[in-house]
């Protein structure tokens, strides 16, 4: 088992002549394409490893209903968070909520939009949640989307 020799086709002996291939000192019209495959699996794995660490936000649980989400606006939605113990914060710092009313009023001056995202712990009661909306409507948000988790039951549900 050897290599195989093909031979020439000039037949063997005789004159040689190197004629010069056609196409040699043209430019490489393909395009290599791993070294492209490559850098985008770098940025796959760094974006899956960056995006989790993105959603910063304060443990809340949500109560669940059957609401579709609403739709996204190009500003950043302002989010007020009333926590299991009562606690009211804006974005992820926490207020004390005599400093509530003066701190809304001071973001719905430098805001374009009146939306506003309140989010409560289901163990909250009733009457907090409605005195933020107060201060929030006071503050100058007039649109305020409550947040829930959705796939829980639905009014029809909880009647049969």
């Amino acid at each position: 088992m050897g290599a195989g020799v093909t031979p020439s086709a000039g037949g063997g002996g005789g004159t040689r002549r190197r004629r010069r291939r056609a196409g040699r000192n043209r430019p490489m019209s393909e395009i290599n394409v791993t070294p492209f495959v490559d850098v985008m699996l770098v940025l796959l794995i760094i974006f899956m490893v960056a995006a989790p660490l993105l959603t910063v936000g304060v443990p809340v649980e949500l109560p669940k209903t059957a609401a579709e989400a609403l739709p996204g606006d190009q500003e950043e939605p302002l989010t007020v968070t009333i926590t299991a113990e009562g606690g009211v914060e804006i974005q992820t710092t926490p207020v004390e909520r005599g400093a509530l009313l003066p701190k809304l009023r001071a973001i719905a001056a430098e805001r374009e939009t009146d939306r506003v995202f309140l989010r409560a712990d289901g163990r909250v009661p009733y009457e907090v949640v409605m005195q933020v909306m107060g201060a929030l409507n006071a503050g100058g948000f007039s649109n305020v989307g409550l947040v829930t988790d959705t796939g829980g039951p639905t009014f029809d549900d909880e009647q049969g």
